[in-house]
């Protein structure tokens, strides 16, 4: 079967046939990295590719990296696994990008399906979008500002002491680097101290709006899981959720994330 891209709504995601992610050629690949930059995230299916596979396909986009506050899995140094979460202490079960708390965040998260439950469906939204429908006005005066992020709901979920959660001032509109397009940067205003300059008060409002506008549904792709489905998203450009619907199932995925550049 020849490659295949389709995209998987009208504003965000594309599916990949016709390719196996332990026998790709760089004309294919190509053809995807061209995808990805269009699509922002890019679903295979029927993949079912082992931690070695998974690692090699993820350098082939960049340099790995282990998300502050989170520990490898054992003997996989690049890999982190995601597995069962108490619904009550999960960080993931808000709209946010990957690691934003950081000086320097990833650029891309790539997930491998490993045990699937009924339902524990994700979510992504497009921030390229959240970004053009502002008013231009909107975006002339949005584009002077910084936030300051901190990893609030993570550090709670893995006990860390206050003192040791990271913190980050990135700009509130960031430019792609590869396509030059804007994005919204925001999330969750747990994970939002304030925009730099002005008290949390003040903050607040702006940031909320900007949150809730992000996410309307015409704006989102939600994927339902199967085993062996490889999902991969651009850290850039692309909120996601996590929807903790499986009470005590048990779910595992794999998640690669690679060393990004400081947000500009």
């Amino acid at each position: 079967m020849a490659l295949k891209i389709t995209p998987l709504t009208g504003s965000i995601g594309a599916s990949v046939e016709g390719v196996r992610l332990d026998e790709l050629d760089d004309a294919s690949f190509a053809a995807i990295h061209e995808a990805f930059l269009e699509h922002l995230m890019l679903v295979f299916r029927d993949q079912h590719i082992k931690p070695a596979t998974h690692v090699e396909f993820a350098r082939r986009w960049g340099d790995p990296v282990v998300t502050a506050m989170l520990t490898p899995l054992d003997g996989q140094p690049e890999i982190v696994q995601i597995t069962n979460i108490p619904k009550e202490t999960s960080a993931t079960e808000a709209w946010h990008y990957d690691a934003p708390f950081t000086e320097v965040p990833p650029k891309i998260s790539i997930l491998a399906g490993v045990t699937i439950p009924h339902g524990g469906d994700t979510m992504w939204s497009n921030q390229y979008q959240a970004f053009e429908r502002l008013s231009p006005d909107m975006q002339v005066w949005l584009t002077g500002l910084k936030v300051r992020f901190r990893g609030s709901k993570l550090g709670k979920m893995l006990s860390v002491d206050e003192q040791d959660i990271p913190e980050a001032v990135h700009p509130l509109v960031r430019t792609h680097p590869e396509t030059g397009r804007k994005a919204l940067y925001i999330t969750h205003t747990e994970n939002l101290l304030r925009v730099e300059g002005w008290t949390r008060e003040e903050s607040l409002p702006l940031l909320e709006y900007l949150y809730n506008h992000s996410i309307g549904p015409d704006n989102l792709y939600r994927h339902m899981w199967r085993e062996g489905d490889v999902v991969m998203w651009d850290n850039r450009c692309t909120m996601h959720y996590a929807v903790h619907d499986y009470g005590n199932q048990d779910r595992a995925l794999n998640r690669v994330t690679l060393k990004g550049e400081v947000p500009v």
